[in-house]
């Protein structure tokens, strides 16, 4: 019997889709984006940051962290 394919990438974006948690990404330029995960797909990300939705591609990313609360 085959071993299931484990996708912890799919995993932890699905949470944060679902909890509507605010993600920091850090982009290979070095800027950091914080916004909330509204899709993603294979090859990209829709966050939405300060009321737009921005197109960011996963070959542009180098982490994906959860914000820290606000307070």
């Amino acid at each position: 019997m085959a071993k299931p394919n484990i996708n912890i990438q799919d995993g932890f974006l699905f949470q944060s889709l679902k909890s509507e948690r605010r993600l920091t990404i850090l982009l290979v330029t070095g800027q950091h984006v914080e916004g909330t995960l509204r899709r993603f797909d294979r090859f990209a990300l829709v966050l939405e940051v300060e009321g737009r939705e921005i197109l960011i591609y996963k070959h542009g990313i180098v982490s994906i962290d959860v914000a820290a609360p606000a307070g």
